[in-house]
C-alpha cells in the first residue's frame, strides 16, 4: 500500500513538474494597440491563429497612439511591451526616441509597397488610411453639386458654414494644411503657403475646427456639415451605419496615414515579436483588416471585394498617387504650427 502510495505520488509530482515546465515555456507578448473595433478584430480572429501556432500568449494592451506612445517613453529603459501599433507621426517619433528594434528581413516583405516600409528598417505600415474629402452624396445630388474633386474645393464659397477641418493638432487637419502649402509652392519646410490659404480663404467656410471623429460624425448626421476633411477608414465606418457618405479622392492625390507596426527594443520575446509583425501583413489578415476597420491593404497580395476596393485606399493606381508626408521634419515643427494655428486661424 505504501508503494502505491509512493508511486502515486511520483507520478503526480512529475505530471506537476511537467505542467510547471510547460508554463514556464509559454511565452507572453505585450502587445499594444488601438482600443474599439480594431481590438476586438485582434483578439477574435488575428491573434488566434498566432498564437495556436506559436504557442505564445498574447496580452493585449489598449490605448490611441498618444497614449501607447506615452507607455513606451514612461517604461524607457525597462519596456513591457514587445510590439506596438502607432500612426505614422507617432511611430516616427518612437523611432526617433529609440523604442523601435530592427525589423529583420523575411519573404513577406517583397510583397509590401514601398511606401508602406516608410523609409526606414525599425517599423513597417500595417494598413493604409487615406486622408481625403468626405461628403454627403444624397445632399450634394438633391443641390446638382458635382461631388468634390481636389483640395482646391475647400476654397469654395458654396460650402460656407457647412464645411469641417480639423485642427492642424489632428493628423487629417495637418495633412489638410501640408496639402494646401503643396499647391500653393510650399512643403513641410515652408508651410506658410498653406496658412496663409487657410487665413484668407478656407476658414471663412469652415463651420467648425473639429478633432473629434465622433463629433464628426454627429455633424455630419444632423444634416450640420456636408463636407469634411476626413480618413477614408473613418467614413466608411459612418457610411457603414447607413449614412449616404462617400470618399472623395482628390486629384492631386489623398494623403497617405500609414497604421503602423513596430517590435520594441529589449523584449525578452523578440524572436516572436517579428513574427508577430509579420503575421499582421499576411494577405487573409490585411483583408480583415480592409474588411472590419477599413484599412487599405499594405501588401500587394491581398484581394478586395469589390465594395471595398472602390473606397478604400487599394490597388497600384490609387497606392501610387498618395502623398506620403516626411514626419522628420514635420514632428520638431509641430509645436509652432499648432502656435500658429492657434493665432491665425482658429482665433
Amino acid at each position: 500500500m505504501k508503494r502505491v502510495l509512493t508511486m502515486t505520488a511520483l507520478a503526480a509530482s512529475v505530471a506537476l513538474g511537467a505542467a510547471t515546465v510547460g508554463h514556464a515555456q509559454e511565452k507572453t507578448i505585450y502587445l499594444g494597440g488601438y482600443g474599439g473595433s480594431f481590438e476586438t478584430l485582434l483578439k477574435e480572429k488575428i491573434l488566434p491563429p498566432f498564437e495556436a501556432e506559436t504557442g505564445a500568449k498574447i496580452v493585449y494592451v489598449p490605448g490611441n497612439s498618444t497614449d501607447t506612445l506615452a507607455k513606451l517613453q514612461a517604461q524607457k529603459g525597462n519596456q513591457e511591451l514587445d510590439v506596438v501599433f502607432l500612426d505614422d507621426g507617432p511611430m516616427f517619433q518612437a523611432i526617433d526616441f529609440g523604442f523601435c528594434a530592427t525589423i529583420e528581413n523575411a519573404a513577406i516583405f517583397d510583397d509590401v509597397y514601398d511606401i508602406a516600409k516608410m523609409n526606414t528598417d525599425k517599423a513597417v505600415g500595417a494598413g493604409f488610411v487615406a486622408t481625403g474629402l468626405s461628403y454627403n452624396a444624397e445632399y450634394f445630388e438633391k443641390q446638382g453639386w458635382e461631388p468634390p474633386t481636389s483640395w482646391n474645393d475647400l476654397k469654395d464659397p458654396k460650402y460656407a458654414g457647412k464645411l469641417v477641418v480639423p485642427p492642424v493638432t489632428n493628423t487629417y487637419g495637418l495633412h489638410a494644411l501640408w496639402m494646401m502649402a503643396k499647391l500653393n509652392g510650399g512643403d513641410e519646410s515652408n508651410i506658410e503657403p498653406g496658412f496663409k490659404v487657410f487665413e484668407d480663404v478656407i476658414a471663412k467656410n469652415v463651420l467648425a475646427f473639429e478633432p473629434s471623429s465622433g463629433k464628426m460624425s454627429e455633424l455630419f448626421q444632423n444634416g450640420e456639415i456636408v463636407l469634411s476633411v476626413w480618413g477614408s477608414g473613418r467614413l466608411k465606418s459612418l457610411a457603414d451605419t447607413g449614412f449616404p457618405g462617400k470618399f472623395a479622392y482628390p486629384k492631386e492625390g489623398a494623403v497617405a496615414l500609414m497604421v503602423a507596426v513596430c517590435p520594441v527594443v529589449e523584449s525578452d520575446v523578440s524572436d516572436l515579436s517579428q513574427k508577430l509583425v509579420q503575421h499582421f501583413l499576411k494577405p487573409e489578415n490585411q483583408v480583415l483588416l480592409a474588411q472590419t476597420v477599413g484599412f487599405g491593404p499594405v501588401n500587394t497580395k491581398a484581394v478586395l471585394p469589390d465594395d471595398l476596393a472602390a473606397v478604400l485606399p487599394y490597388g497600384p493606381e490609387r497606392i501610387n498617387a498618395m502623398n506620403a508626408i516626411d514626419w522628420t521634419i514635420v514632428n520638431p515643427a509641430r509645436g509652432e504650427w499648432t502656435k500658429q494655428w492657434t493665432r491665425r486661424i482658429e482665433q
